[in-house]
């Protein structure tokens, strides 16, 4: 299922910079948020690892707690 994602609305990186939260809102007004991870050594670029983007969520502080209790080190980053 291609999700139709029209804004990042937060962005956010873990301290070492190889993990990365965005929360967006889609084309429908719902909200939702993906986990991403860099590897500099394989020089790929940023690849999914949490499968989250699929989750609903009706505003943006709803998507952000329920995205803290998944994701352990964006609860001490926020």
């Amino acid at each position: 299922m291609k999700i139709e994602i029209e804004t990042v609305i937060h962005s956010n990186n873990n301290n070492e910079g190889n993990l990365c939260v965005d929360i967006f809102k889609r084309k429908n007004q719902t909200f939702g948020f993906e986990e991403y991870r860099k590897d500099p050594e394989t020089n790929s670029g940023w690849y999914q690892i949490g499968f989250y983007s699929n989750k609903v969520f009706h505003n943006y502080f709803e998507t952000l707690k329920y995205a803290k209790k998944k994701i352990l080190w964006l609860k001490n980053k926020i």
